[in-house]
Formats: structure tokens, C-alpha cells, sequence
């Protein structure tokens, strides 16, 4: 049973920014109560006001260039008076911030300092909140470390945030949030970066934290699944404005307004493309959009991409002399082919190889072993003047936007610079390339003229598409390009990714952890675990009859955008994650496959554990 009174009373808030092209109102006049032990989703379109709102309470909005102008926060501290936020002090704040409210913050690159290790961020809110001393503290963050499920918690502790994967990084910042086990708990987009697996495991630390200690949680999130899996109440939030607020049962099967449906109707479900033979674009939530029907089927069946038995390894160093001590096994014995115009998609946990296997195709990394060609170039071979011609080919949409764009540029300079770079065009004829990406991927012409930080993050990402379409690559490496997306946004960038294939027969290796969307963008499938590829296949292979357990887990780990069906509270059995940190002269066994069907590989178990 819900405590009647709020924890949390937001009152007529608004909030205003000033910008070279006039204020611009962030959020307007939103009200909604948060109770102890009740979960309120905020959902929107990117650039809704729903971060906003969530750093208002904290008070961080100041330090984004926002001014609370109007409305209260009211907080009970837990002495029955409430506060009024937005009247407190900094000192006042101070105590209140990462002690009674804690926050998971949308981009954790940029929520964690780079120059300290993971430990000792994670104890310093100990130590400065609880009182705690420098042991006490470290102990209490290896067990956070282990609540969140990070591989070799121990060793996380001394590394520094850039020797995280993306998805580690988050679950840091989440132990982060938690450890002074605050009376609110802010979550903006907390499971962005994460595959299912976690995401699950996240969700269902987040709800049992919420049952057992009558944590509020303010969960703001783009993902329709997540919130009919998470919320009590849901609010609705369009250009600052709240459309609508209820029940999750009541939102989702008895929306009151347009907004809403049209929100629901573009969240992508597993399951929607079964029997279907190729890509097909996703509804979006435009009034009278005109999308094409078509199916998306790879026009030439010529491989552009060939990786043949791809490794790449990382040194682990020790000791005073700082030798290699071990090996992380990133990428093991990886082989794939991408036809022109196909898509290839690749699936699997935080820290299994994806991202890296991408990068070392483009040799951002660079592999150990194996061969990479793309058309009739051997990528492995090149000089460095060579590959810096085959990178036109060749372009890469990036996990984080914020850390992939140069916050002293302008977004306009940003997008030019490859065109620049390689002497394409006059300026004249850059500008007008220009704003016709912006125009692609659903950006305002105005804001070319803004900087990174003036932008949401599912602005910012899209950017990043804008900059990698900019040179007209063949090939395109998509590393969870539409995970900070909305769904509404999320359609139209998929849209725009599948219509550059269908015109211009773009390539693309598609690196995601939403199921969903694999489902609906993908000719082919490769499950990654553990540095290799346990199962490929086509898309209906895979999702329709996956062979391999780690695939069938991931199937059952997706969550449903149905709040009538929950899974979060069930005992989630997956297996342990082991160690990818072998020692120096550790010789894996060769990947062998058993062809289950045409074209439908699965790993023989035996040769991944040995």
C-alpha cells in the first residue's frame, strides 16, 4: 500500500533557457506527485522537457544554462516538513544531492570524472554522506559493483571509467546512485546502454529496491517496454508540456489523447516481423507522414564486406615494469560477410565484443590477426594514407554522441569537417549538403548554428548519423545508433537508414542490444557472447527459431510493452559472465560451427568454455 502523502510535489514548474535565437521554455507548467514506494514514468519525444524536469529537482538544471523561473519543488526530507527545492542553498543542496535524491545519469562517459578510478567515485558519496571511512566505503562499493552483476567487481574497483565498455559504465553510475540508498531515485534513461540481459537485472533492482525500502523512483525513459514493466503512473510529455497522466494499465490500453496512441503505435514489438522476408520501415508518429511500404531486400547479392577468423586482443599490464601479465580476449576467431545493400546485425551483453568487433573492422582498433576486406581492398593491408582514403567507404555512428562530438564546434562545422577533410565541394555546395542532412534525419536548420551541449541526446545523436552520411559511405558501422533515441525519433532514423539502402545500397553492420529493432532492421543475425559469434543466421532464423541457450536467453530477457504481462519480478537465472582475461601464451580453441539450416550457424558448445 502506497503512502498517501508525496514525497515529491513538482508544482506549475517552468523553466526557461537563453540561446542565441531567444529563450527557449524547456518545461512549462507541469505538476505531478511522486509517493514513497510508487514508480512515476516520464515519457516524450527527445527534447520533451523530461531531463529537464528530472535536473530541476536536483538543481543541476542551473549549471545547463536553465533558470527555474516559476513553480515549487516540494521534498519531504523525512521529518514530515517538506522543502521547497528550489528556494534551498548550494550548501543546503549539497547534502540533499547523491544523499536523499540520487540520480543515474543519461550518458555515463559524462557522469563520471575521468582522471579518478571507479572506486574511489563510488565511495566518495560514502564517505562524504554516510561518514564512512576509505575501507569501509571501498567494501560497501565492491558489493554495489556486485548488485549490479559487473564482471570481476574487484578489479573494476582500480580501473579507470575509459577501460569500461559503454554498458559497464552505466552499471557504475547506477551503484553510484544507489549506494547512499536515497529516498528518491532519479532514473534518466538508466538502461539506455545496456543489453536485455542487465537491463533486466537493472529493472529488477530498481523494483525490489522500491518494494523493500519505499524508494520513490522518477524513471524517465523512451522505452515503452520498460515503462509498462516499471511504472505505477505514467506521464506523458510533449515540447514541455504534460499532454497526459494515469495508470500504466490506463495509458496504455485507454489513451486519452493522440499524442499518446501515436506513441504507442511507433514503439516496436518482438514478434511483429515473423514470416516477413526482409526489412520493413517502422510506423512513425507524424500526422499523415507518407512512409514507404516496401520491404527493404539487399539488391545485389555480392559480398562488400568479407572478415575472415578476425582477433583482437588487449594487454593487460602489471607490476612495477608495467609488462603484459595477460590478455583480454575481446574478439575471438570472428568471421562474417556483408552483401551490398544487406544488413547485418550483431547482438549480445555489455562487454561481449560487439563494439570492438566494429572497431577493428574499421581498424580504429587494431586487430591481432585475420583478414578485413571491404570490396577489392584489403583494410588490414593499408598504409595509414591508404585507409585514410578507404574511410570514405567506410564510416561509424558512435555509441555516445556527447563524447563522439567536439563541444567547441559548432554542429554546422561538425558535419562539414568530413567534406572538408577531404576536399569535397566549395563552401557553397558544403552548406547545402549540410542542411540537406539536417533535413534527413529531422533537425530544425536553425540549429546548425549550436553547440553540442545546447542539444538533448537524442539530438546529439542524431548529428552523429547526420556526420557519417555526410561522405556517402558504402559501408556503415552503426554501434547503438539509435539507443538514446526516442521511439519517435527512433522510426524516423531507422526510416531514413533503411530508405539511404534502398536508394543508394548502403551496407550496414548494425550494433544492438534492443532486440525489437534488430528484428525489424535485419537481413542477417549474429549473436555475440564471450568475443564470438555463438549463432548467425537470417533474421527469421535466429528470431524465429533461435538454437543456442545463450539466444534463447536473450529472447526471453526482451521485456514486453504490456504492463498486464511483467516479468520483472521473476528469478532471473542467467549464467555467470566469465572471465575474457586469459594469460600470456592462453591458445583458445578455433570456433567450430554445426550448419543447423542453410545459412544458419550455430557454435558447438565445447570449443567457447574450453
Amino acid at each position: 500500500m502506497l503512502d498517501d502523502k508525496p514525497l515529491v510535489s513538482i508544482e506549475q514548474l517552468r523553466v526557461e533557457f537563453r540561446t542565441n535565437d531567444g529563450v527557449v521554455v524547456g518545461v512549462r507548467d507541469v505538476s505531478f506527485d511522486i509517493r514513497p514506494g510508487e514508480c512515476v514514468c516520464v515519457v516524450g519525444e527527445s527534447g520533451s522537457g523530461k531531463s529537464v524536469s528530472s535536473l530541476s529537482l536536483m538543481r543541476l538544471v542551473e549549471f545547463g544554462g536553465g533558470e527555474i523561473t516559476k513553480g515549487k519543488l516540494m521534498f519531504d526530507r523525512g521529518d514530515g516538513q517538506a522543502i521547497d527545492l528550489a528556494q534551498q542553498s548550494t550548501p543546503a543542496m549539497r547534502d540533499i544531492r547523491g544523499n536523499q535524491i540520487g540520480m543515474i545519469f543519461q550518458e555515463p562517459m559524462t557522469a563520471l570524472n575521468p582522471v579518478f578510478t571507479v572506486g574511489d567515485q563510488l565511495a566518495e558519496g560514502l564517505i562524504a554522506h554516510r561518514g564512512l571511512g576509505r575501507r569501509a566505503a571501498r567494501a560497501q562499493a565492491l558489493d554495489m559493483l556486485k548488485q549490479v552483476r559487473i564482471p570481476e567487481p574487484e578489479r573494476r574497483l582500480d580501473q579507470y571509467p575509459h577501460e569500461l565498455s559503454g554498458g559497464m559504465r552505466q552499471r557504475v553510475v547506477i551503484a553510484m546512485a544507489m549506494c547512499c540508498e536515497p529516498r528518491l531515485l532519479i532514473c534518466d534513461e538508466p538502461t539506455t546502454a545496456l543489453d536485455v540481459t542487465i537491463q533486466a537485472e537493472i529493472l529488477a533492482l530498481i523494483d525490489r529496491l522500491k518494494r523493500e525500502k519505499q524508494i520513490a523512483v522518477l524513471f524517465i525513459t523512451h522505452d515503452m517496454a520498460v515503462v509498462a514493466q516499471m511504472a505505477d503512473r505514467v506521464v506523458v510529455m510533449y515540447r514541455g508540456n504534460k499532454v497526459e497522466e494515469g495508470p500504466v494499465a490506463q495509458i496504455f490500453e485507454a489513451p486519452a489523447q493522440d499524442y499518446t496512441r501515436m506513441l504507442l503505435a511507433a514503439v516496436p514489438r518482438l514478434g511483429e516481423m515473423t514470416g516477413k522476408p526482409a526489412p520493413e520501415p517502422m510506423r512513425v508518429m507524424r500526422n499523415g507522414a507518407k512512409i514507404r511500404a516496401e520491404h527493404v531486400a539487399a539488391r545485389n547479392p555480392q559480398p562488400l564486406l568479407t572478415v575472415k577468423n578476425l582477433t583482437t586482443r588487449f594487454p593487460v599490464k602489471g607490476g612495477i615494469l608495467r609488462r603484459t601479465m595477460a590478455h583480454v580476449h575481446a574478439v575471438e576467431d570472428v568471421s562474417l560477410t556483408i552483401n551490398a545493400g544487406e544488413t547485418l546485425s550483431l547482438v549480445g551483453e555489455s562487454g561481449c565484443g560487439k563494439s570492438t568487433c566494429g572497431r577493428s573492422i574499421l581498424r580504429l582498433v587494431e586487430p591481432c590477426s585475420g583478414h578485413v576486406q571491404l570490396g577489392d581492398v584489403d583494410v588490414l593491408a593499408l598504409s595509414q594514407a591508404g585507409l585514410r582514403q578507404a574511410r570514405r567507404d567506410m564510416q561509424m555512428i558512435f555509441q555516445d554522441p556527447f563524447a563522439s562530438l567536439d563541444p567547441h564546434m559548432k554542429l554546422f562545422d561538425q558535419v562539414a569537417e568530413p567534406m572538408q577533410n577531404y576536399g569535397i565541394g566549395n563552401r557553397a555546395e558544403r552548406e547545402g549538403r549540410v542542411a540537406e542532412l539536417f533535413d534527413r534525419v529531422e533537425l530544425p536548420r536553425s540549429f546548425m548554428r549550436r553547440y553540442p551541449h545546447e542539444m538533448s541526446g537524442g539530438q546529439r545523436q542524431r548529428i552523429a548519423i547526420a556526420r557519417a552520411l555526410a561522405l556517402n559511405p558504402r559501408l556503415l558501422v552503426a554501434d547503438e545508433a539509435v539507443s538514446a533515441l526516442d521511439v519517435s525519433v527512433q522510426a524516423q532514423v531507422l526510416n531514413l537508414l533503411l530508405e539511404l539502402q534502398h536508394d543508394l545500397g548502403i551496407s550496414m553492420l548494425f550494433i544492438s542490444h534492443d532486440m525489437a529493432v534488430v528484428e525489424r532492421v535485419s537481413h542477417r543475425v549474429g549473436v555475440m557472447y564471450l568475443g564470438r559469434i555463438v549463432e548467425m543466421g537470417s533474421r527469421g532464423q535466429v528470431f524465429e527459431n533461435p538454437q543456442h541457450s545463450y539466444t534463447k536467453q536473450l529472447m526471453a530477457a526482451v521485456p514486453v510493452a504490456d504492463p498486464r504481462r511483467k516479468k520483472i519480478n521473476e528469478d532471473l537465472r542467467f549464467r555467470p559472465i566469465p572471465s575474457p582475461i586469459h594469460p600470456v601464451g592462453y591458445q583458445p580453441p578455433r570456433s567450430v560451427y554445426h550448419e543447423v539450416a542453410a545459412g544458419h550457424h550455430v557454435l558447438v558448445e565445447p570449443s567457447t568454455h574450453d
